[in-house]
């Protein structure tokens, strides 16, 4: 707790005189302030016109009003980030990055349809070619310069293609002399400006100027009725590639047929050169052995047929009916043979001479005999 001591007469204590920077601030104030608000809003008020941020993958070229213009000095440039002017100056922005712009040109084809064809031209500009295109075009370069002049030269390709080689098949060359054009042109055209006592004369190519990476043909517009046509006839072109692929075809399988008949025939004249009729005899033979050992039921008929073979007949799926019944039209049944198919019968040749001799006068009948199956 402070305490303040008076003296014991009754008089006041003596004062201390204030400080010199307090009496300066106390006497100055006001005037202080009204500078600091002046200083405050003039700096507002100039921030933008003295401050400038360059972007990302842009550059600045410098225009001085009471020193010249435009600065054509390439190494004067404003890069990216902050950057200080006076405020009477200023600066202006190109974008240094890859860079594209799409048009549409009308032209007309070598048959004389008219269409639409959709260009993209990407470039990218050269940077210290910027000041020299700022002050001989300006921002404004690609229409001013770039558009049109793709314009022309796409319509002078065109014109030597037909509407359906523009539609179809001739895309990809069209884009091809279309860049040679341009490139031609770059290297022929000049930016030349020849200056003044104190002023720079400079005389540099367009080529040096934008870098071109490629101009693409995305569309092409035709009328609705030259397009169906096209179509029609694409349509026609490729029934008739159809028809001559079947002719060649059937020409491949005429010769196809040729060789195998040619083969079967060589194949046939071998083996008739090597078969017999004993030799016949000899497979039926075993196809008889075969059929005896099978284990369905067959039926043996007793005789000689052509060329000394046991003869097969009937048909072994038909039920057989029993010994000595009656027919639907009356007839007895004893004589009757049941027919059996090949797979179940088995034919055993009769012998040559019966050794004994028949009762009666007339020969009998060929009997024939049923096995169970064995």
């Amino acid at each position: 707790m402070k305490v303040d001591l008076w003296p014991v007469d009754g008089s006041m204590p003596p004062t201390r005189a204030p400080s010199r920077w307090r009496r300066f601030l106390e006497s100055h104030l006001p005037s202080v302030v009204i500078y600091l608000m002046v200083a405050t809003l003039v700096a507002v008020v100039l921030y933008p016109h003295m401050v400038i941020t360059v972007p990302s993958g842009q550059v600045g070229v410098l225009w001085k009003r009471f020193g010249g213009g435009t600065v054509l000095d390439a190494r004067k440039l404003k890069n990216e980030g902050f950057n200080l002017i006076l405020p009477w100056n200023r600066v202006f922005l190109y974008d240094l990055r890859l860079q594209s712009f799409t048009e549409g040109y009308n032209a007309i084809s070598s048959d004389g349809v008219s269409l639409t064809a959709t260009v993209i031209f990407r470039f990218r500009l050269q940077r210290d070619a910027v000041p020299v295109l700022h002050q001989a075009i300006g921002p404004n370069y690609v229409q001013v310069l770039a558009m049109p002049g793709i314009g022309s030269l796409t319509r002078q390709v065109i014109a030597e293609y037909t509407a359906e080689q523009v539609y179809s098949t001739a895309r990809q060359e069209i884009q091809d002399k279309i860049r040679s054009l341009v490139e031609e042109r770059l290297s022929e055209k000049m930016m030349e400006h020849a200056g003044e006592e104190g002023e720079e004369s400079y005389r540099v190519s367009m080529s040096a100027t934008f870098i071109l990476y490629d101009i693409l043909v995305t569309g092409i517009e035709l009328p609705a009725a030259i397009v169906a046509a096209i179509n029609r006839k694409t349509e026609q072109y490729y029934i008739a590639e159809e028809y001559k692929f079947r002719v060649e075809r059937e020409k491949r399988e005429s010769e196809r047929k040729k060789i195998e008949a040619e083969g079967i025939r060589d194949f046939q004249q071998t083996v008739s050169q090597g078969i017999s009729d004993s030799y016949l005899r000899w497979r039926g033979i075993e196809a008889t052995l075969q059929l005896s050992q099978s284990t369905n039921a067959k039926t043996l008929i007793i005789g000689n047929g052509k060329d000394g073979l046991p003869v097969i007949l009937g048909n072994g799926n038909a039920p057989t009916p029993p010994a000595g019944s009656t027919t639907a039209d009356g007839s007895d049944n004893k004589e009757r043979t049941t027919a059996a198919s090949p797979a179940e019968l088995v034919a055993v040749p009769a012998p040559e001479a019966q050794s004994e001799p028949s009762p009666t006068p007339k020969p009998p009948a060929q009997p024939t005999a049923r096995y169970p199956a064995r």
